[in-house]
């Protein structure tokens, strides 16, 4: 079982051994809303069980975006519509085989068959999904992936950022050529990273630096962009420098 630890008034984050990926649960009077549940099935499985023994009702859940470690559910969460942005529901049908190739042979049937299953929405999460208590925000962009979507919780001040303002990943545009998607993702964030006392990456360490994050991020893509070398500490983390030359690779080809 996977410790939790509460960042802000019923907003609760576990993290994965795997690539330090975060599960967020927002919790009130009984009930929660779980976004990105992840990663290990030993680890659902020790989500479930946290779930259950806080006494709490699953009433939704949440993807930010159409990547499978994303994408993950148990069935002892229960049968609450899991929801996801329109361009992230049409990826999680469309591009199914790919997904689940992602997840690997080994990964158990019941498992892989609940991943992916969202339903898509515009603005706002149904407020039958949505603990009472919490009053989340959806910020859809296409940085990293296409409808990628960070929660804004505007009372507790945290900003569940999907897989961008990470202190362990650089920032990861995808191909062939998202950068300029990804700067303006950046830019639609900056008003919400100011203002957060909290900041939840899809990997990485909860932190109330989102802002620092954020003008990172920025830096690093600029000095790549400009064909500068960056001095960014992330470099050194596993799979970052082949981000890194994936990256040179992709503005070269512009």
């Amino acid at each position: 079982m996977r410790e939790l630890i509460e960042v802000a008034d019923g907003v609760l984050v576990a993290t994965s051994a795997i690539m330090s990926t975060t599960s967020t649960l927002l919790v009130g009077d009984g009930e929660t809303l779980l976004i990105d549940p992840c990663w290990l099935p030993s680890e659902l499985d020790g989500l479930a069980d946290v779930i259950d023994d806080r006494g709490l009702t699953v009433v939704g859940g949440f993807a930010t975006h159409a990547h499978y470690d994303h994408l993950l559910w148990h069935e002892r969460f229960g049968a609450a519509p899991r929801w996801a942005s329109r361009p992230t529901a049409a990826l999680a049908r469309d591009e199914r085989a790919e997904l689940l190739e992602g997840l690997g042979a080994d990964f158990p049937r019941p498992l892989a068959d609940l991943m992916g299953r969202v339903r898509g929405v515009d603005a706002v999460i149904p407020a039958s999904s949505v603990p009472r208590g919490s009053a989340p925000e959806l910020v859809i962009h296409d940085g990293h992936a296409p409808g990628h979507t960070a929660v804004w919780l505007p009372d507790q001040r945290v900003l569940i950022a999907g897989d961008m303002l990470s202190d362990v990943e650089l920032p990861l545009p995808f191909a062939p050529d998202d950068l300029e998607a990804y700067v303006a993702a950046l830019d639609l964030l900056a008003g919400y990273a100011s203002r957060a006392a909290v900041g939840i990456p899809g990997h990485g360490t909860p932190g109330g630096d989102a802002q620092r994050r954020l003008d990172a991020d920025r830096r690093y893509l600029d000095d790549v962009a400009a064909g500068r070398v960056p001095d960014d500490p992330r470099r050194a983390n596993p799979g970052m420098e082949e981000e890194y030359e994936r990256l040179k690779q992709m503005i070269a080809a512009r």
